[in-house]
């Protein structure tokens, strides 16, 4: 009760800050599925609206289609491809939507937060990105590659906002996957070899999401926002 009672604070925190960007455009609003993403975002920039809007947009009132204008995901992706390693930052010019739609990616956009990733020592890849409706494993990370993707989040190819760009850092990979329970978190925890992932999690989880924050912060602050 206290995580929802939190998670729910998270909502209407981000949505107003959301709704009072427009009032004044600084800067982007900040997507960001999970607390740890949220979190990461708000030390790296702090100011700058973000939203923690869940899993697959899960915790947004009709799937995100509230939120406008400027948008940008920050946070944890899987790679599809052998060659594309944990900790490799991805800064995609498209996303390859659920409905098998193609979302172009915000071309100003994209172009900061590559340079951000940059100036950190850190060269983007920037091919294109699938979202998709549930975690990517083992065969299906083959079958979105398929399509021409080499990360996947669950996230970016549901917005429908004007300008959107994603920078994500890769966590999971077709050599280190996560755990099948983790389709399930609410129970994921009921399973023992979910159990022997958590230390891997807190650790890369953590890393990953702060480099990704870095990466926008960076971009951010060269733009003059």
């Amino acid at each position: 009760m206290r995580q929802e009672r939190e998670e729910a604070g998270d909502v209407v925190q981000g949505l107003r800050a959301h709704r009072l960007s427009g009032l004044r455009p600084v800067h982007p609003t900040v997507v960001a599925a999970t607390g740890l993403e949220a979190r990461a975002v708000r030390r790296a920039l702090p100011g700058v609206p973000v939203v923690r809007a869940g899993v697959g947009l899960s915790l947004l009132p009709h799937a995100g289609a509230s939120l406008g204008g400027t948008l940008v995901t920050c946070g944890l992706a899987g790679s599809l491809r052998a060659d594309v390693p944990p900790g490799t930052v991805l800064v995609p010019r498209r996303v390859l939507r659920p409905s098998g739609g193609v979302l172009e990616c915000d071309p100003a956009l994209v172009e900061t937060l590559a340079a951000g990733a940059r100036r950190l020592g850190q060269e983007p890849e920037q091919g294109m990105l699938a979202t998709a409706p549930t975690l990517v494993l083992g065969v299906d990370r083959a079958a979105w590659l398929a399509r021409g993707c080499v990360g996947v989040d669950m996230e970016t190819g549901l917005l429908g906002a004007r300008r959107v760009a994603t920078v994500r850092v890769v966590l999971d990979t077709p050599e280190r996957e996560l755990d099948r329970a983790w389709r399930r978190p609410l129970t994921a925890l009921w399973h023992p070899s979910a159990w022997a992932q958590l230390p891997w999690l807190a650790m890369e989880g953590r890393r990953g999401a702060r480099l990704a924050a870095e990466v926008l912060a960076s971009a951010l602050g060269d733009a003059g926002w």
